[in-house]
This record gives C-alpha cells, sequence and structure tokens, in this order.
C-alpha cells in the first residue's frame, strides 16, 4: 500500500505545481489592473513560470539522482510556496516576473523528481500503469486552475490566487517530506545496463530518439489543446461557456487516455509499441479533423474532442521508456531533458501554428500537426528483446534494449 500513497503524493505534488503554471492566464484582467501591467506585459509575466521551469529542471533532475527525491521534490515545492507567498506582497513587471520565473524552477523540482519516485516504487509489470496515473497531474492542475483561479481572482485579486497556490504547495510540500520514502537503492547485478555501470545512457541512440519523438508529438497535442476552444468559436459557433465545457471533457479524455496507455504497456511489456501506434493513431485523428474544419459539421467537433484526448495518450508512455532506458541512477537527469523538450515544443507549438493557422487557415494547421505525429510515429525505437525479457526487467535495471 505504501507505492500507492506515494504514487498519490507524487501526483498530487506535480498536480500543486501545474495549478500556479497553468492558472496565471486566468488572472490576465487582475495583473493588469491591479499590477498596473499591459497586455503585452501581462504576456511575459505569463511566460515567466515557463521560462523558469525549463532552465531548471535537468539541475533538479541531478540533484534528485544524488540526494534523492524525498528531499528534492519538499525543498522545490517548499520554496515554491515561499516565492509565491512574496508575490502577492508586490507589484511591477520586473518584481513579479522575477518571482514568478523563480517560483517555476523551484517548482521544476516535482517535474523531474516525483516520476522518478513513482518509477523506483513499481516493478515493470505496474510501472506503466504508475506512471499514467502519475502523469494526470497535467489535466487535474489544469482543471482544478480553471476551477478555482478566475472565481479567486474576481474575489481577491491577485492576491487571492497566489496565497492559494502558495498553500497548496506547502500542503503537498509537508505531506512529502512526512509521508514519503525514497525508493530501496538499486544493487548492481549481471544485468544492469553497462550504462549504468561505466556512465552515461545516452551512449544509446534509443533515448535520443524517445526523446524526440515526445517533443514532436507535444505538437499536434498543443495545437489540438491551444485552438479547439477558438475554432469551436469562430468556425462552429459555439458560445464561450458551452465550448469551455466540452474542453473540459477533452481534459477528462486526455487524463484517462495515459492511464489506459500505462496500462496497455504493461500487458504488452513495452512502452514503445504503444507509444508508436497511438502516435499513427494521433496522426489518423488529426488528419480528420483537418478535413472537419474543411468541411465544419458536429463530427468535426467529435473530432476535435477526440484529437484533444488521443494527442495526450503518449505522454506516460514516453516517461516511462525514459526513465527504463536511463536506470535509478541516471533517471533523474533523464527526465529533466524529456521535461525540457516537451516544454519547450509545447511554448513553441501555440504561437507558430498560430501564425501558420492565421494565414492559411485551421485545415493547414491540423494537417502540419497530423504529418508532425507521423514523423514522431517513426522517430519511435522499435524494441528488440521479446515480451518474456522485456517484462522481467525492474526499475533499476532498465527494461528493454531497443533500435
Amino acid at each position: 500500500m505504501r507505492r500507492w500513497l506515494i504514487l498519490a503524493l507524487g501526483t498530487g505534488a506535480q498536480t500543486a505545481a501545474c495549478v500556479f503554471v497553468y492558472g496565471l492566464p486566468y488572472m490576465s484582467d487582475e495583473l493588469r489592473h491591479d499590477s498596473s501591467l499591459s497586455l503585452s506585459q501581462v504576456g511575459l509575466v505569463v511566460a515567466c513560470p515557463t521560462a523558469g521551469l525549463v532552465l531548471a529542471l535537468v539541475a533538479w533532475g541531478a540533484l534528485a539522482d544524488r540526494i534523492g527525491e524525498r528531499i528534492v521534490i519538499t525543498a522545490g515545492l517548499a520554496a515554491t510556496a515561499a516565492l509565491l507567498a512574496l508575490g502577492t506582497q508586490v507589484n511591477g513587471l520586473v518584481p513579479l516576473g522575477l518571482l514568478f520565473a523563480l517560483s517555476g524552477a523551484a517548482g521544476a523540482s516535482v517535474y523531474a523528481a516525483s516520476g522518478r519516485l513513482v518509477m523506483g516504487w513499481f516493478s515493470a509489470k505496474e510501472r506503466g500503469l504508475a506512471m499514467g496515473i502519475r502523469q494526470t497531474s497535467t489535466p487535474l492542475g489544469m482543471g482544478v486552475a480553471a476551477l478555482c483561479i478566475p472565481a479567486l481572482s474576481q474575489s481577491f485579486g491577485v492576491q487571492g490566487p497566489g496565497v492559494f497556490c502558495a498553500a497548496l504547495c506547502a500542503l503537498f510540500a509537508l505531506l512529502v517530506g512526512t509521508l514519503t520514502v525514497n525508493p530501496p537503492q538499486a544493487k548492481a547485478t549481471s544485468d544492469t545496463k553497462p550504462e549504468e555501470q561505466s556512465g552515461t545512457p545516452y551512449r544509446n541512440p534509443s533515448l535520443w530518439r524517445i526523446h524526440g519523438a515526445s517533443a514532436l508529438l507535444c505538437v499536434p497535442q498543443f495545437t489540438a489543446s491551444a485552438f479547439a476552444l477558438v475554432f469551436l468559436v469562430d468556425i462552429r459557433g459555439y458560445g464561450a461557456v458551452a465550448a469551455g465545457q466540452l474542453l473540459a471533457l477533452a481534459q477528462v479524455l486526455g487524463a484517462l487516455s495515459r492511464v489506459v496507455a500505462g496500462r496497455w504497456s504493461d500487458r504488452v511489456a513495452s512502452r514503445v509499441r504503444p507509444m508508436r501506434q497511438l502516435a499513427y493513431a494521433t496522426a489518423a485523428v488529426l488528419a480528420l479533423t483537418a478535413l472537419g474544419a474543411v468541411w465544419p459539421s458536429p463530427a468535426s467537433d467529435a473530432l476535435l474532442i477526440i484529437a484533444c484526448g488521443v494527442t495526450a495518450s503518449t505522454n506516460g508512455l514516453a516517461f516511462t521508456a525514459v526513465a527504463e532506458l536511463a536506470g535509478r541512477s541516471w533517471s533523474g537527469r533523464a527526465m529533466g531533458v524529456q521535461n525540457t523538450g516537451q516544454n519547450l515544443a509545447a511554448s513553441l507549438t501555440p504561437p507558430l501554428l498560430g501564425v501558420l493557422i492565421s494565414a492559411a487557415g485551421y485545415a493547414t494547421g491540423f494537417g502540419l500537426a497530423a504529418v508532425i505525429a507521423g514523423i514522431a510515429a517513426l522517430a519511435v525505437p522499435v524494441p528488440r528483446i521479446g515480451r518474456k525479457a522485456e517484462a522481467s526487467a525492474e526499475p533499476e535495471q532498465g527494461a528493454m534494449s531497443m533500435t
């Protein structure tokens, strides 16, 4: 039962961090009025947590590899809580931007270490399901932010969401610090990968291919999620509230797809085979969505919601594969690299695809995302070893050899 508690705490810890990162856009009006910021300045402030997150991920992962996950998560969340509390007392572009960037950098500890913590407590037969559950933290965080941040902002201004997010991070810092235990240290065996014994696992090209494929798969994911609401409102004539309700359903589908994909990978004893198949499915669904944008209809709406769910399905598989290939001694750094690539792709996709869609239409944007998903599917490495050997790998040994 302990490992399931640790899974719940790891999921909750990243959910708390996600509420802050994804909740800032819901505070835009209050930031403009309470802090006297222009719209462009608000855009810069909103981007600061992600910038801090990306810059700090690998460093936090390296620290988790050295001193363990529990201290890293606890210290990072406690620092995030303190910085957010301080942020409720300042105004202006530079002070807010600096504090939010530092808060994002502190919160990066959870992204790098909580997945590593979960990976260490689950065997290969449960690891996919566990990481799939753990990766629901992003849609959960987005959902909590959508429900709570606007209401708190309207009632209490910028201070309300700041205090709420600080309290949430402080609560999980306390829970993780008191209730979690680092996984048992791995013992070297004759089956341990040579990279773990002699140095970096990045001698294995499969690790780079998974990093690249999962970064590419962020393009269709964030194309669908970023432009779904605008498509429904502008092209299909939905009201903003009705469109938001449909997209809430899409977030639920996205969370469920990660859990189902993880369980599927446990049953077939492979992360990369389901990842490749789901990448092809993503390409197919987005190609149909592009056709639906040419001839808008109720079917277009359904395809768009399905696309939002399917495009999120590979995230947990990629993280599990990366951690297994890297091994326990490198998994923190490898997850840091994985998160860095995904966050960079996620940050660049909306502005770049926005320019393309403005110039050439939704069908072109969705079509390009489908092509990129197909390229990502080809980039996913193919497992060399059989099901039995792959299934028997333990957390610290790495699960598969791929090409």
